[in-house]
C-alpha cells in the first residue's frame, strides 16, 4: 500500500504529516510506503491513499482517489482513526 501525504508546496507540513503517518502505522503495527508531495505533483502520482488538510487534499477528489482529510496533522489518534479503515 502506498500513502501519499499532500500539502500546498510539498515541503514542511507534508513532511511533518508523513512522519506522523509513519508513527501512527508503527503504533498499530501496520506497514505502508509513505511519501509526501505538493498538490500539483499529487495529481499525477499513483497512490492507494491520499491524505492531508481538507482544503488541500480535497482538491484531488475526482471520484477515483481514496482521500483522507485530517483536521489536526499532529494528532496520531486522529491519523490512526482515519487511515486504519483503508489499510489492507
Amino acid at each position: 500500500m502506498k500513502i501519499m501525504v499532500v500539502c500546498g508546496n510539498g515541503l514542511g507540513s507534508s513532511f511533518i504529516m508523513e512522519m506522523n503517518v509513519k508513527k501512527a502505522l508503527t503504533e498499530i503495527e501496520k506497514t505502508a510506503e509513505v511519501d509526501h508531495t505538493d498538490l500539483t505533483s499529487a495529481r499525477t502520482v499513483q497512490a492507494d491513499l491520499f491524505s492531508g488538510a481538507a482544503d488541500i487534499v480535497g482538491q484531488l477528489d475526482d471520484g477515483s482517489r481514496t482521500i483522507v482529510t485530517l483536521e489536526n496533522m499532529m494528532s496520531i489518534p486522529e491519523i490512526i482513526s482515519k487511515i486504519e479503515p483503508h489499510l489492507l
